[in-house]
C-alpha cells in the first residue's frame, strides 16, 4: 500500500513553494507595470531610453501575466492532487462515509441488492470507491457494481485495465486529479447532441461576406484618411457590419451561447486526453481507448474547441462585442469556425467523453487496490457454480478491524446459524460484495478468490410498503419468489437470505423456510441462508445436492460476551439472546 501521508506531505510542500512563486510573480508584475508607466512618461518627455525601457517592461508585464496563469493552473492541479490523496487516506481511516457522493440517486427500483449489500447509497461500495465527477462517469461506476455479471472476457478486460492503473499510482492520481477539476455532476449530453444535429446550417455566402465586408470597410477608411473619400462611406460600411451582426444575433447566439458555458471544461478534457494518450499503456482496454483518442485527435480537437469557447466568452463584454463586430464581424467568424469544428469532430465528441466516463469508473475501481494492503485479482472458473476464497475481508470495514474468513461453496445450500451479532450477515454480505467487485473488474480483499459468474439475489433488508399494503413478511415472500423464478431459468445463481421469514410466527416460518430452501437448492445455485431456527439444520434436499451447516459462535470472558467472527462447520449449539437482554437491563 502506498505511503499516502508522505505523498500528501510532499504535495503540501510543493503547494507552499508554488504560493511563494506566485507572490514573487505578483510583485514582479506590479513592479514592471509601474516602471512601464514611468518609462513611457519619460519617453513622452523625449527620452528615447525611457521609451525603449517602457516597451521592454510592457513585454515583461505580459510575460509575467502568462507565467502567473500557468502557475495558477499548477496550483489548482496540486490542490486537486492533494484532495485525491486525502480521499485515499479517508478510505483507509474509515472517513470515506463522509464523502458527499454516495450514489443514492443512482439506485434502481427492482434491485434490492443495491441496498442489501450495499452497492449504492450511504456507507456503500460506491461511496467508498467513487472518484468520478461527471454524470456519465457516476452512472458508469454504478452500472459496473451490478449483481448481474457480464461475460468473463469483458470482465477480465476491465480487470487488466484496473490492475494496470493501480500498479502506476502516480499516473492514476494524476488522471484522477485532472478529472477532479471538472464540475461535480458535469453533463455534456445536450452539447454533444447539438454538435451532432444542430438546426443551424452554415452558409457559404455569410462566410464570404465575413471576409469581404471588413476588407472593403477598412479600405474605404484608408482612402478616407488619405483624403480620397469622405468619412461617410466607411462610417456607413462599419455601421452595416454592426447592423448585420444584430440581424444574425439570434442565429449566432443559438450556436455560441452553449459554447460560452463550457470553455474551462473543454480545456480540462484536452489536458486529460493529452496525459492519457502520452502514457504507454499495456492492457488491451486502455490501449483501445488510447487508439480511439489518438486516431480522432481528441486532445488537439478539444484544444481548438476550448480556444473557440474562450473567444465566444469575450462576447460577454459589451464593449468588445460592439467593437469587434463593428470592425471585423467577430460573431460570423466565430460561428464559421464552430461550424468547421462541428464538421470535423462534432460526431466524435460524445464517444470521447464516454471514454473518459469509462476511465473514471476504472479509476474508481482501482482505489480498492491502492488503499488496501491485502488484495487479490479474482479468477473466473468454468462449470457449475463455485465460490472459493482465503482470508476474505469486507472492503467496507477498516482493514485493521476486519476479521478474515475462508469460503468454499459449490452448488447446494449452506445453512448458517449463530448467535446475534456473531457475524452471519456480515459474512454473507462479504461474499456477495466480493463477487460483485470481481464482476466489476476490481480487486477483492482476500489472499485468493475464485468463482464462476453467477447472478446475485438477496433478501437481507426487507421492509414493508404501506402505500401498496405490503407487509414485511409479504415483501420477503416476493423476494423469495423472485429467486424461485430465477431458479427456473436454469442460470447460475448466488442466493443470500438473511433470517429467512423472520416476519411471521415460528411454526409458519419453519414450514415456509423448509419449503423455500428445498426449492432453492438447485444444481445451478449456491444458496446461503442464515437462521436462528435449528430445525432447519436437519433439512435434506430432494435432489441429492448438499445442504450443509455452518455456524458462528460467541464465548464469555470476565462476564462479558466476545465474538471471534470466524465461520465454522456444523450447526451452532449456543444462543446469546437472554444474555443480551440482561445486558440491556430488560431481563433480571
Amino acid at each position: 500500500m502506498l505511503d499516502f501521508k508522505n505523498m500528501r506531505k510532499e504535495g503540501l510542500q510543493e503547494l507552499q513553494q508554488l504560493k511563494k512563486k506566485q507572490q514573487q510573480l505578483v510583485l514582479l508584475r506590479t513592479s514592471s507595470f509601474l516602471i512601464m508607466i514611468f518609462a513611457f512618461a519619460a519617453g513622452w518627455d523625449g527620452h528615447i531610453f525611457g521609451l525603449v525601457l517602457g516597451f521592454l517592461m510592457l513585454a515583461a508585464f505580459f510575460t509575467f501575466i502568462r507565467r502567473h496563469q500557468k502557475l495558477g493552473l499548477a496550483m489548482l492541479l496540486t490542490e486537486s492532487r492533494l484532495a485525491c490523496l486525502q480521499a485515499c487516506l479517508d478510505r483507509i481511516s474509515g472517513k470515506w462515509r463522509d464523502f458527499p457522493d454516495d450514489g443514492r440517486d443512482l439506485m434502481q427500483k427492482g434491485r434490492p441488492q443495491e441496498a442489501d449489500l450495499p452497492l449504492l447509497g450511504p456507507a456503500s461500495l460506491y461511496q467508498y470507491l467513487v472518484a468520478a465527477r461527471t454524470k456519465a462517469g457516476r452512472r458508469q461506476l454504478a452500472s459496473l457494481l451490478s449483481p448481474y455479471p457480464e461475460s468473463p472476457d469483458r470482465i477480465l478486460q476491465r480487470q487488466q485495465a484496473v490492475k494496470e492503473l493501480s500498479s502506476a499510482p502516480e499516473k492514476m492520481i494524476k488522471l484522477e486529479a485532472l478529472g477532479h477539476l471538472l464540475p461535480r455532476q458535469a453533463d455534456f449530453a445536450e452539447f454533444c447532441t447539438m454538435m451532432e444535429h444542430t438546426a443551424i446550417q452554415p452558409r457559404a455566402a455569410l462566410r464570404l461576406l465575413s471576409f469581404i465586408l471588413p476588407i472593403i470597410s477598412f479600405l474605404s477608411l484608408g482612402l478616407a484618411l488619405a483624403g480620397y473619400l469622405g468619412l461617410t462611406i466607411p462610417g456607413l460600411l462599419f455601421s452595416l457590419q454592426l447592423l448585420l451582426t444584430f440581424l444574425l444575433l439570434r442565429r449566432s447566439q443559438a450556436l455560441l451561447a452553449p459554447l460560452m458555458a463550457l470553455p474551462q471544461e473543454f480545456a480540462l478534457y484536452e489536458k486529460i486526453f493529452t496525459a492519457f494518450t502520452h502514457t504507454d499503456w499495456q492492457s488491451p482496454l486502455l490501449q483501445e481507448y488510447q487508439q480511439e483518442l489518438r486516431g480522432g485527435q481528441a486532445a488537439e480537437s478539444l484544444q481548438q474547441l476550448a480556444a473557440l469557447a474562450d473567444k465566444a466568452v469575450m462576447r460577454r463584454n459589451i464593449f468588445f462585442f460592439l467593437t469587434a463586430n463593428t470592425a471585423v464581424l467577430f460573431d460570423l467568424h466565430c460561428t464559421a469556425k464552430t461550424f468547421h469544428w462541428q464538421a470535423q469532430s462534432g460526431c466524435k465528441l460524445r464517444r470521447w467523453l464516454q471514454i473518459w466516463s469509462e476511465l473514471e469508473a476504472l479509476l474508481s475501481l482501482a482505489n480498492a487496490a491502492v488503499t488496501r494492503a491485502t488484495v487479490c485479482w479474482p479468477k473466473f472458473l468454468d462449470g457449475s457454480p463455485c465460490l472459493q476464497g482465503k482470508n476474505i475481508t469486507p472492503l467496507l470495514i477498516e482493514e485493521t478491524k476486519a476479521v478474515p474468513n475462508d469460503a468454499d461453496f459449490k452448488a447446494g445450500t449452506g445453512i448458517i446459524t449463530g448467535s446475534n451479532m456473531s457475524g452471519k450477515t456480515t459474512y454473507m454480505r462479504t461474499l456477495a460484495t466480493s463477487a460483485i467487485l470481481a464482476y466489476a473488474g476490481a480487486p477483492v480483499c482476500a489472499a485468493s478468490f475464485s468463482l464462476t459468474p453467477m447472478r446475485v439475489f438477496t433478501s437481507i433488508h426487507v421492509s414493508d410498503d404501506l402505500s401498496k399494503g405490503i407487509s414485511t413478511f409479504y415483501a420477503e415472500i416476493l423476494r423469495i419468489r423472485q429467486m424461485v423464478e430465477a431458479c427456473k431459468e436454469d442460470i447460475p445463481l448466488f442466493l443470500c437470505i438473511d433470517e429467512i421469514f423472520k416476519g411471521t410466527n415460528s411454526a409458519d416460518r419453519i414450514t415456509g423456510a423448509a419449503a423455500a430452501i428445498k426449492r432453492l437448492t438447485a444444481p445451478h445455485a449456491i444458496t446461503l441462508v442464515t437462521t436462528h431456527d435449528f430445525e432447519l439444520c436437519d433439512l435434506k434436499s430432494s435432489n441429492h445436492l448438499p445442504i450443509q451447516n455452518y455456524h458462528f459462535e460467541e464465548y464469555y470472558k470476565d462476564d462479558k460476551i466476545h465474538f471471534d467472527f470466524k465461520i465454522k462447520p456444523d450447526r451452532c449449539h449456543t444462543t446469546n439472546a437472554k444474555y443480551l437482554l440482561k445486558m440491556a437491563g430488560i431481563l433480571s
